[in-house]
């Protein structure tokens, strides 16, 4: 058996300093992960021994951390908006950057809706937008739409892991989805990566991450004027469009809102790095 503080010495001089990591933490992390115990536990015990098993799990997993395997997906978890989301392969990791999209959605839905609208978020991979609005818009009612199996179970997971009611995860091709329901909200992180340019973005999005939620097309917009066209045929009066955007979108995307002529107003909003991020188009 090995000890604690062992392990972490171990895993970093497995886990290399690239761009996009933070080795001490990672190692902690995955360690904390196998253990079932919080960072404060490993810095006060350095010196307990841990199991075989573990120990040999702890260097796989840091291996296979150090090649580019995302973390989330070796701790199966993620923060986003305060809530512990599962994860797993297959289903796209939460950003961080995606919660100004929620926090502006959130301040609409209440400002607009007293709270109480119907949303309808495309694309929902995680859940980590449709789950959020439900857990924060207890008043609301979400209906969260994916065309992958896999991401419509972890989606699913995460909605009863909150104990929500007020939200059904539903699989669908978005573009053919049919309902005579209509929303008061339309929301969606879609897929805005220039199809050549997901090779070159770092290991663990162009390798790992699923394809299918990243390739936006040749010009990275192909998501954005398919959604407007569904918005069209499904949005509540008064109702709203809201999507996150890719580096430098924000012009072709408001062209996109523009040339639909359906809004009466359209907003761009800035993430905490000061760029653009979210176009809302306002009935």
């Amino acid at each position: 058996m090995v000890t604690i503080e062992k392990l972490i010495k171990d895993g970093l001089n497995i886990i290399k300093q690239r761009e996009f990591n933070s080795p001490r933490l990672e190692v902690e992390l995955i360690l904390c992960y196998l253990l079932q115990k919080d960072r404060i536990y490993l810095h006060l015990n350095g010196e307990t021994r841990v199991s075989q098993d573990i120990a040999d799990k702890f260097y796989e997993l840091a291996e296979k951390r150090n090649g580019g395997y995302p973390l989330q997906y070796i701790t199966n978890s993620q923060e986003f908006m305060g809530l512990n989301f599962y994860v797993r392969e297959g289903v796209l990791i939460p950003r961080p950057d995606t919660e100004i999209l929620v926090e502006k959605v959130l301040e609409i839905a209440k400002e607009r809706f007293d709270g109480k609208a119907k949303i309808l978020d495309l694309g929902t991979g995680s859940g980590a937008i449709g789950v959020s609005l439900a857990y924060y818009l207890r008043d609301s009612f979400v209906t969260a739409l994916d065309i992958s199996e896999k991401a419509v179970e972890t989606a699913g997971i995460n909605a009863k892991r909150q104990g929500l009611t007020n939200i059904k995860v539903l699989k669908a091709d978005i573009f053919n989805y049919r309902t005579h329901e209509k929303f008061h909200i339309i929301v969606s992180n879609p897929p805005y990566i220039q199809r050549d340019a997901i090779n070159g973005l770092q290991t663990e999005v162009s390798l790992y991450e699923p394809r299918l939620a990243l390739d936006g097309g040749e010009d990275g917009l192909d998501y954005y004027r398919r959604i407007v066209g569904l918005f069209a045929d499904l949005h509540e009066n008064k109702g709203l469009l809201a999507v996150e955007i890719g580096f430098e979108q924000r012009k072709s995307v408001e062209e996109i809102f523009m040339n639909s002529k359906l809004f009466k107003d359209i907003k761009t909003y800035r993430d905490l790095a000061g760029k653009d991020r979210v176009v809302c188009g306002f009935l």
